[in-house]
């Protein structure tokens, strides 16, 4: 082919094209589907990645994708957008909103949109302790999204130095180890405080001691529960942390650096935090680093953990299109290989049995076993009424008073018990408020 008759044949397909851009049925007039996710920093990027692959998988639809904040200012953001009128199609909501997401009217259940729209999903096919979460009468009215744990994470080497192979089982092996650290002069900082410590050390807490957090299986069968951890082990869990803190074991962060910094900077030893910090210590520390199971007291069989992150959810008043772009969304992201690579690239649990045994058949695990701990431990025992979850109505604003409330502690403003105890009564406060308003739903 001459240079000539090359040179005129790129001009044409190049006028083609742009003749074809200004014709009614190109790209510009996919049916557009706005998702409001609430995950930053690299995460965020993981998920605009997301989009993109999604978006060049068709040519129907293109999903757009606008982080909002935080979990608790996406959720505001919707609640006034929906009152006029301007809401998104899709929501990234936390596993604390579940209860405000499922009676508020706005939603569509997620197993009958994917039915209307003509998807047969095996919802069998999800990993149970994270998917069950999301059943209601048997049917799920979310899908799982970014669906994590707490575990362990503590500096291999600091460890090794203090002559342990790791922070220990039990929280009484974990006491003694903390200190050992300390006491040799090997860190200042044996512990940092994580941010959501009331998810992590309390709720988890009280999930794998089989402990009650609230009446009604911590809320999952019926509104009219109540707060019960000021009567439970969480009271000595409360004292630990606290003379932890007054003897300079565990610190809350400071000094421009937030819990994970604290702990990828090689400053503190251990954190118990989400495991979807892999990111975040695979791509920092420069230590050799290790993760394990969260601890339990001596002599208690330790039941599962419960999840956090958060899930989609589709909301209503929008067009025909738009919902079936979004079941069209939600499939791509249940598809195996989808969530085999989400759970690569950000830490978070794989939602499928599917997605999980093609990770260990491919030997991930062998090579990333601190990626299976949060599977492995989700899925230890059989979660029962303590174990299950917790669905409290305004979780984040009775999270929001706990912490209040224990921050008076780590202060020495109240003792444990009167912090717990305001903390309980406040928070069965806010369910009642709850349950008046959403009784009979």
């Amino acid at each position: 082919m001459t240079s000539i008759l090359k040179k005129v044949l790129t001009t044409t397909a190049a006028g083609s094209v742009l003749l074809a851009m200004t014709m009614p049925g190109f790209a510009a007039d996919k049916v557009k589907i706005e998702w409001w996710y609430a995950i930053s920093g690299k995460l965020s990027e993981t998920v605009q990645e997301l989009i993109a692959d999604f978006n060049a998988s068709q040519d129907k639809y293109e999903v757009v994708g606008v982080h909002k904040g935080n979990y608790e200012e996406t959720m505001a953001a919707m609640v006034a957008a929906y009152r006029a009128g301007q809401h998104p199609t899709i929501l990234q909501s936390a596993e604390r909103g579940f209860l405000t997401m499922l009676n508020s009217g706005a939603i569509i259940p997620v197993n009958k949109l994917m039915a209307d729209q003509g998807y047969k999903t095996n919802w069998g096919e999800f990993i149970a302790p994270v998917a069950s979460f999301y059943v209601v009468n048997g049917e799920p009215a979310a899908l799982p999204f970014n669906s994590s744990t707490p575990i362990f994470w503590f500096n291999e080497d600091q460890l090794k130095q203090a002559g342990f192979d790791g922070p220990g089982e039990t929280w009484q092996d974990v006491d003694e180890r903390l200190y050992a650290l300390k006491e040799k002069g090997i860190t200042k900082c044996p512990m940092a405080l994580a941010g959501d410590y009331h998810w992590s050390l309390f709720e988890n807490y009280s999930a794998i001691n089989n402990q009650p957090f609230g009446t009604k299986s911590n809320g999952f069968d019926g509104l009219d529960t109540e707060f019960v951890y000021n009567k439970t082990s969480v009271v000595q869990q409360t004292e630990r942390l606290k003379r932890w803190i007054d003897d300079g074991i565990l610190h809350v962060a400071g000094e421009g650096l937030n819990p994970s910094q604290m702990f990828t900077s090689g400053t503190c030893a251990t954190l118990i935090n989400s495991t979807a910090g892999h990111s975040a210590v695979e791509s920092s520390a420069e230590f050799k680093w290790n993760a394990t199971y969260l601890p339990y007291e001596k002599g208690v069989e330790p039941q599962n953990s419960t999840i956090g992150g958060a899930a989609l959810w589709v909301l209503g008043n929008k067009s025909q299109e738009e919902q079936a772009g979004a079941a069209a969304f939600l499939d791509f992201v249940a598809k195996p290989e989808t969530q085999v690579w989400w759970s690569k690239a950000t830490g978070y649990v794989p939602v499928t049995t599917a997605a999980y045994e093609a990770l260990k058949a491919e030997g991930y695990f062998e090579k990333n076993p601190t990626r299976e701990i949060a599977i492995m431990q989700l899925s230890r025992g059989t979660p029962n009424e303590n174990s299950r979850g917790f669905r409290f109505g305004n979780h984040n604003q009775t999270g929001a008073i706990m912490l209040e409330e224990l921050q008076a502690v780590w202060t020495g403003q109240k003792s444990v018990q009167d912090a717990l105890d305001s903390s309980v009564k406040r928070g069965n406060e806010v369910l009642r408020q709850y349950e008046r308003i959403n009784a009979g739903k």
